[in-house]
């Protein structure tokens, strides 16, 4: 990411050095060595002078640029690497006071390293004396001593404790989890976050290595097939008793051998009842494509997801081969998009959208629909009756992990009643844990002080009735995810 930075960040120095350093006397150079100065001299005493304003702006501009940074850092960053717009970026899924707080601190870090490099060189030309040296050589010794503090600080942190990579989607744990877990087995988690699972898949083909991975169900099946996972020890997993059957043994994974369940869900419509008629849900999946909400319907920013929403409308398996089938879903879809239908495609950016009423109806997460809940009370659920995605999300081991006993401490310490209430508590799904599922609501009331909404725990953990209307994502040939692949970007949106 580094060097990345400095690529990035090269051209608006040049830019602003350049125009000063053509506007130098070239004769200056000489006329310096010619009264005895060497060459090193007359560039640190007489031409960096001349030039030290484009230098000053060309390191303020790019200090900004690259401490404000999103896009670049996004795609290069390494193992737990994340600067401040990474971090704003992966909380901007809920309400959280701390973007405000890192923004506020942004702001004034840069005021302050403004007013630092214009007044320090003034200071230094007023006192210029033998105070001037002095002070050059505190702010040398405290830039010094700093750097080695901090180095020293992140070394012994390093040495201490075992580091536990974990790479899970957006902001689906309780943060105060990790802390819970460091402390009971001296082990710093280095905790990252991806956007969807193509993306997480995509950074692991790169070369990138974790410890454990939070994949959806059929990611975990590619993963598998490409020999990314490790078999994971349950002898080690103590907890694994109180796992529910429901969610074990699924065809992603028999036996389970490379994946625990982490929490598990479905998909459906999201939708603003002040706006959509309750009658019109009656179309189902055909809703998403109703001229009457034109310009106020998201589409998913998804291919798998949205091919579908297209195919189930058509009363096809999602899991399909088929080429007329899915070149029949793509026509569907590529009609509402020539129509304007669609306002836009959105992943996670549909919870400020939603939540703020931007549009009438999107597709969405059930869990994420009851975060979003909290903050717009006029918003609703529904599995529509042509059936949807059931999906399991699980904790894997990578092959490349070289802390396989921490990975599996970390995974039987998820799997635990009390970290699966916390969890479910914070990220609104339904936990595999038999025992916490069931407990959960009178969780919530000896919480909260008040008895759970039933209706919003039957989204949470749908009856077997909307399940058995549901399927899980299969992996899908080769020819078929190119197919996939093509037809998306021949939609151009």
């Amino acid at each position: 990411m580094l060097l990345a930075h400095i690529s990035f960040c090269t051209p608006y120095v040049i830019t602003s050095v350049y125009p000063k350093v053509r506007s130098l006397d070239p004769n200056l150079a000489n006329a310096a060595m010619d009264l005895g100065a060497t060459p090193f001299q007359a560039l640190t005493k007489v031409i960096v002078p001349m030039i030290k304003d484009g230098i000053f702006a060309g390191a303020l501009l790019a200090f900004t640029m690259s401490f404000d940074d999103f896009v670049i850092s996004y795609f290069v960053s390494g193992n737990g690497v994340k600067n401040i717009s990474i971090v704003v970026y992966n909380m901007t899924k809920r309400i959280n006071p701390t973007i405000n707080a890192l923004s506020t601190i942004v702001i004034l870090v840069i005021v302050l390293v403004m007013v630092f490099a214009n007044v320090l060189p003034k200071l230094l030309e007023k006192h210029a004396s033998k105070h001037a040296k002095k002070i050059q050589r505190v702010i040398a010794l405290l830039l010094v001593f700093a750097l080695g503090f901090g180095l020293i600080k992140c070394g012994g942190g390093a040495a201490e404790n075992h580091v536990l990579k974990v790479y899970n989607a957006g902001e689906y744990m309780d943060l105060d989890l990790l802390t819970q877990f460091e402390q009971e087995y001296n082990c710093t988690v280095v905790y990252e976050t991806f956007e969807s699972n193509e993306m997480m898949y995509t950074k692991l083909s790169g070369g990138e290595s974790y410890d454990v991975l939070i994949p959806s169900d059929y990611m975990i099946e590619r993963l598998i097939k490409e020999d990314y996972l490790q078999y994971i020890d349950w002898d080690l997993i103590p907890n694994k008793g109180s796992l529910m059957d429901e969610v074990m043994n699924k065809s992603y994974d028999p036996g389970n051998r490379y994946s625990c369940p982490y929490f598990w869900g479905t998909v459906g419509i999201l939708y603003d009842t002040t706006v959509v008629d309750p009658a019109d849900l009656q179309e189902g999946w055909d809703l998403l494509r109703d001229t009457k909400y034109k310009g106020n319907i998201y589409m998913y920013d998804s291919e798998r997801d949205s091919f579908m929403i297209a195919l189930k409308a058509l009363g096809y398996s999602m899991n399909t081969t088929d080429e007329n089938q899915i070149q029949e879903a793509y026509q569907l879809i590529a009609d509402a998009v020539k129509n304007g239908v669609y306002q836009g495609k959105v992943m996670d950016e549909v919870f400020q959208k939603m939540e703020g009423g931007n549009a009438a109806i999107a597709t969405y997460y059930a869990g994420d629909y009851l975060s979003m809940l909290e903050s717009n009370e006029d918003l609703a659920y529904v599995v529509p009756e042509e059936g949807s995605n059931w999906f399991v999300d699980a904790m894997c081991v990578l092959k490349t992990s070289q802390h396989k006993e921490e990975a599996e401490a970390w995974i039987n310490f998820m799997a635990s009643t009390e970290a699966n209430l916390r969890n479910m508590d914070y990220i609104w799904y339904a936990s595999p844990n038999a025992e916490a599922l069931e407990t959960y609501p009178a969780y919530y009331e000896e919480t909260y002080g008040e008895p759970l909404d039933p209706a919003l725990y039957e989204i949470m953990a749908p009856s077997q009735e909307v399940l058995d209307r549901c399927e899980a994502y299969l992996v899908l040939p080769a020819e078929t995810r190119t197919l996939y692949n093509d037809l998306w970007t021949q939609l151009g949106i």
